[in-house]
């Protein structure tokens, strides 16, 4: 029998569109002989839609492949069941009343951003009884948020750039105290961006005070907190991780840039196809840095206690030599252009055959948690 596995996509953020395309990858890669795809999509708003819906909001060619799975499941709407044998989806009916019960065997949430990579569906996943491919709700909360996630690689003794941070409040109530602060922990030129969000969305460059009010405007547009870092001439590598309690690093990667014009890799460069850049690995480094980069990345990933998988991102500066962790994703762009599966396949494993780790390892982490006592006896 084959297992069934719910994909969840779509979502409420600003990478509702990056969740779509990393969707697509994973059905048009997953094993069709091992899996039975369910898409479940979410949308802008948050409304779930059943899986014959979702199936219109995948291109034609992807929605071929798995339309088998979803041609006798109703179409009006999704929900969570937990029972004490089984665990899965209700189908709802017009009216929004549960209909009848879809069994999934494993949720792969392919969301990005707020609400999909913070924790909170995670939780709701935990609530279920649902095992779920990715970190848990404590690893995906401490890696959403940038601050807390370079504290403890601070604790970690990781190496980290310089930052500061603030609400959106406190810059509301106060711009000028907000961009002195800035100006003299940071100084220019800097890099703002949201808290929690990724795929570059929201990311500015400031150059000067004009431009800093600017940045930070845009970001505050989609968090509440935002971050400030430091501007560096350096090299963005980037490396994979997959496991669990004993995980492991990909060899590392880069993206070349060939417009020398473009300071850093934005949102249109890394998934508009202008080919201005090219993703290589293993990135161009000595065979001692690459070691490093793997360690790191390991220490990063338990750092945040993650699972399952993620991607560590890193600068190498150009004027010391210097590695510096930069932050972690721990549901990672697994579109065409993304880094993540690319790592991978550079380090010998196809993207089948990660989606397969990755479904073990969500059913690894489940298991190992159903292990814990929830009552307290008293002899």
């Amino acid at each position: 029998m084959k297992t069934r596995i719910g994909i969840v996509f779509g979502g409420r953020s600003g990478e509702h569109e990056i969740s779509i395309r990393s969707a697509k990858s994973v059905i048009e890669q997953i094993n069709k002989e091992k899996y039975s795809v369910v898409p479940v999509f979410i949308t802008p708003d948050g409304y779930w839609l059943g899986p014959h819906s979702s199936l219109k909001r995948l291109p034609e060619p992807t929605a071929i492949l798995i339309a088998d799975s979803v041609s006798a499941i109703d179409d009006h709407g999704i929900g969570l069941v937990n029972q004490p044998t089984r665990n899965g989806f209700v189908t709802l009916d017009g009216s929004g009343s549960i209909q009848g019960l879809l069994e999934i065997d494993v949720v792969f949430p392919v969301l990005h951003g707020t609400f999909g990579e913070d924790g909170t569906i995670q939780g709701m996943f935990e609530m279920a009884g649902l095992p779920y491919v990715g970190c848990g709700v404590l690893g995906s909360a401490c890696g959403m948020d940038k601050v807390v996630m370079k504290t403890l690689f601070r604790e970690a003794q990781l190496p980290i750039c310089k930052f500061a941070w603030f609400l959106r409040s406190e810059w509301e109530d106060d711009p000028v105290a907000v961009t002195e602060k800035v100006e003299q922990s940071i100084g220019f030129p800097c890099f703002v961006k949201p808290a929690n969000l990724g795929s570059s969305v929201g990311v500015s460059r400031a150059d000067s005070q004009e431009s800093l009010l600017n940045a930070i405007r845009l970001a505050a547009e989609y968090d509440r907190k935002i971050i400030v870092e430091e501007c560096l001439e350096m090299r963005e590598i980037e490396c994979a991780v997959l496991g669990n309690d004993t995980p492991e690093a990909s060899l590392p990667g880069e993206y070349i840039i060939r417009d020398e014009t473009k300071t850093f890799l934005d949102y249109t460069e890394k998934y508009a196809g202008t080919g201005n850049n090219e993703f290589v690995v293993p990135a161009p480094l000595s065979n001692e840095l690459i070691k490093k980069v793997r360690d790191y990345s390991v220490r990063a990933f338990r750092a945040i206690d993650a699972s399952g998988l993620a991607r560590v991102d890193f600068f190498l500066r150009k004027d010391t030599g210097t590695l510096l962790v930069n932050e972690i994703n721990t549901m990672p762009g697994l579109t065409d252009a993304s880094g993540f599966p690319k790592m991978w396949a550079g380090t010998g494993v196809e993207f089948q055959k990660v989606i397969d780790e990755l479904v073990n390892l969500a059913v690894e982490r489940h298991s190992d948690r159903a292990r814990n006592q929830t009552r307290f006896h008293v002899n």
